[in-house]
């Protein structure tokens, strides 16, 4: 009788209860081929699982997996020998030299991780050359390997760069099909209860067609606004039809951008066989706005929003399942967390990449990708539509200059536009007058805004809202944001700012630039610090948004008596100085193109901050990719900033003495709806007289005085400046 190896055991259940290891790899080569199989590679996913586990085939698995049954068994017990090396080497050793080790990565970083070809301590190299416990026995159950795998990939031109980021990217999506596969099948043996919530039959088309309809009741209000709104509604569903590729949005803030994109999407997925459409937000305030909006139109099971400030509610345990794989119809996400999935090393965060595939992306206010990002993101986007059929959208009410030129040799090609005539709908949206004032005092500023019942003023600093804020005597009616406030704070202020509009009350408001992306919000009139160009028109699509006012709203842009900080902001600030001298309407899309034109083109070299481009063609001819180092360095936000968590509510309050008792991730990312982010100057300041560190990695505040109800946190406050404690 042939002799039985298993892949999982069940603790105090009989061997006959067990998992086979053949029915194991098995399930899992299966489950791989068909994720793989959306972008050519279902062979490779074959492969790739059945091989992933055949370390397990030694004796010395076996007898961990006997003692795992056992209760009593330690930690390392339950360990046991490594068993996905085995899978690696012998990929290396019975394939095409170069295509052996790409296999290699994902086999023996199923469990660990993608890991860099080379480097101190564990490494690729290092885990091929490692001496395992014989395995040989899986040599009795499969056959011999295939030697005439090719490479399903449609490679962009011969440069050392195209080919080593086609190369990489193509080991990351197969390793997600066989990491998820894994998993799926294991969940399936372990948890069948759980395994049956998974996977969901809603149909694009009933999609489709609520979004039809909700934006046929909005509609029936006849004003101008409205009317281009369904103009641009109609071309977005006609433009559908078009072949997969790279798709333009350009309309102006106030222009129905939101339904229009995602009824294009649903249509376009429908017209070409996409699973999904997956909607990329920059920031969370606008995530859980437009999410809002997604579910009550489409239903809450359709929409899974996936970022780092969802809470999920305790019923929606189906819903957490999808976040771990994207298996959902609709997904509304943050740039970092899309971009991080396809860069990042780590099995929870690329375990859903595969999900990519095959899916209608929306890039939401597409202008705010990082600068210093904005090579690999753009490799990223040509990559997706070339080798895994799917489609982009960039939309935006500035457009940046993306395009591929002999200026810009980077850019993205065959852009297709999918509302006619953008320049002549701008003019038709166009709804404010922009006038520009010179240098003038805060003293001066707060002058102006006093003049006005209604009024909106945006900063380019947390300190400038603040001293800003702070000076104005007369509070009624007046609102402070800033990042210096907790995500729960500042929604419940924008709450508050909206149904004093609505009401007519007095209503003035001193911000940072986080009311200017997607906030829905309307004033009759806005003062905008000098900024960039694609700032400057946020802050413009925060004025008569729904063309209400007899004349056109107005916009001042002012020069604040001190400079922008240096870096980015500075230099955008000095392009947009140049673009203001030479257009008068700089809201134009050829002011828009200009501005972007000079951002870009002549800064070229600072598109890829980290060079990570670079390391991909060192890679190209040996393979020897650095996934573990590239994961690190492709950093979203450098600002060196640590959280200090906010007790705002009873909420808060109860996280955070959870925290205390267990230092559990999941409450951690719950608490960071109530937490403010700040310098680490500004921890060692505080100190122990303001902050309690909670578990060595978290700070809470435990000052009551230097939390307000407007502003936030506030550590200038007298009442601090008067205790003296000890530092961390």
């Amino acid at each position: 009788m042939r002799k039985q190896y298993y892949a999982h055991s069940l603790e105090g259940r009989p061997k006959e209860k067990w998992q086979l290891l053949e029915e194991h790899l098995q399930n899992v080569a299966k489950q791989a081929k068909k994720f793989a199989s959306v972008f050519g590679a279902g062979e490779w996913g074959y492969v790739a699982g059945i091989m992933h586990d055949i370390g397990k085939y030694s004796k010395e698995f076996q007898e961990m997996l006997e003692k795992s049954a056992n209760e009593e068994a330690s930690d390392d017990q339950q360990r046991g020998p490594d068993h996905s090396s085995a899978g690696a080497q012998e990929a290396v050793k019975r394939l095409t030299e170069g295509i052996g080790k790409l296999f290699a990565y994902c086999i023996a970083g199923h469990h660990a991780g993608l890991l860099d070809a080379q480097a101190n301590g564990a490494c690729l190299n290092n885990r091929l050359s490692k001496t395992l416990k014989d395995y040989s026995a899986w040599q009795d159950e499969f056959l011999e390997l295939s030697d005439s795998i090719k490479l399903p990939i449609n490679f962009d031109g011969g440069s050392r760069i195209n080919v080593g980021f086609q190369l990489q990217f193509f080991v990351r999506m197969l390793f997600s099909c066989l990491v998820d596969a894994d998993f799926l099948d294991t969940e399936a043996f372990m948890d069948g209860k759980k395994s049956v919530l998974r996977g969901n039959s809603i149909n694009l088309a009933d999609l489709r067609d609520r979004v039809i309809a909700e934006v046929g009741c909005i509609s029936n209000n006849d004003t101008l606004v409205n009317r281009m709104r369904r103009k641009v509604f109609e071309q977005c569903l006609e433009s559908a039809k078009d072949r997969p590729g790279i798709f333009s949005l350009t309309v102006p803030t106030g222009g129905g951008k939101t339904l229009s994109s995602l009824a294009f999407a649903l249509n376009h997925a429908i017209e070409h066989g996409m699973k999904r459409v997956i909607y990329v937000i920059p920031y969370t305030s606008i995530i859980e706005q437009n999410a809002e909006v997604f579910r009550r139109v489409c239903g809450e099971s359709a929409v899974l929003e996936h970022h780092c400030n969802f809470e999920f509610s305790q019923d929606s345990y189906k819903v957490q399942l999808a976040a771990e794989n994207w298996d959902a119809p609709l997904i509304v996400t943050t740039n970092v967390q899309f971009f991080e999935t396809l860069f990042h090393y780590r099995v929870s965060k690329c375990r859903k990449a595969h999900n990519i595939a095959n899916s209608v992306i929306i890039f939401d206010e597409a202008q705010i990708l990082p600068v210093d990002l904005i090579k690999p993101c753009m490799a990223t986007m040509k990559e997706l539509v070339r080798n895994y059929h799917d489609s982009i959208v960039l939309s935006t009410a500035t457009q940046p200059a993306l395009n591929f030129s002999d200026e810009f040799i980077s850019g993205l090609k065959e852009i297709k536009e999918i509302v006619e005539n953008p320049t002549e709908l701008y003019r038709a949206l166009t709804r404010v007058k922009i006038e520009k004032l010179p240098s003038i005092s805060d003293d001066e500023i707060i002058k102006r805004i006093g003049e006005y019942k209604q009024v909106l003023c945006v900063v380019n600093t947390r300190k400038h809202a603040r001293q800003l804020y702070g000076a104005i005597p007369d509070k009624k009616g007046l609102y402070h944001l800033s990042a210096l406030m907790c995500p729960v704070h500042r929604s419940q202020t924008i709450a508050d700012i909206k149904v004093a509009l609505k009401g007519g009350n007095v209503c003035r408001v001193i911000s940072t630039q986080l009311i200017e992306a997607g906030v829905d919000i309307d004033f009759p009139v806005v003062f905008r610090a000098l900024a960039g160009i694609d700032s400057i028109a946020q802050s413009a699509g925060r004025c008569n948004r729904e063309g209400r006012l007899v004349e056109d709203g107005k916009v001042y842009v002012f020069v604040p008596k001190k400079s922008s900080p240096p870096g980015f902001l500075r230099q955008s600030t000095e392009v947009a100085e140049g673009v203001m001298r030479r257009y008068e309407n700089i809201l134009s899309l050829e002011a828009v193109r200009d501005y972007f034109r000079e951002l870009y083109w002549r800064n070229e070299d600072s598109l890829d901050k980290n060079k990570i481009l670079e390391r991909f063609a060192e890679a190209a001819g040996n393979c020897d990719f650095s996934f573990r180092t590239i994961g690190e360095e492709f950093r979203w936000i450098e600002n060196g900033m640590q959280a200090i968590i906010i007790p705002y509510n009873d909420e808060a309050k109860k996280l955070i003495t959870a925290l205390k008792i267990s230092d559990s991730k999941e409450i951690a990312r719950k608490l960071q709806r109530f937490s403010v982010q700040v310098y680490p100057d500004i921890i060692a300041k505080l100190g122990r007289a303001a902050l309690e560190p909670v578990n060595d990695r978290y700070y809470v505040l435990i000052n009551d005085h230097l939390y307000k109800n407007d502003i936030g946190l506030d550590w200038n406050d007298p009442y601090f400046r008067s205790i003296e404690g000890d530092i961390f």
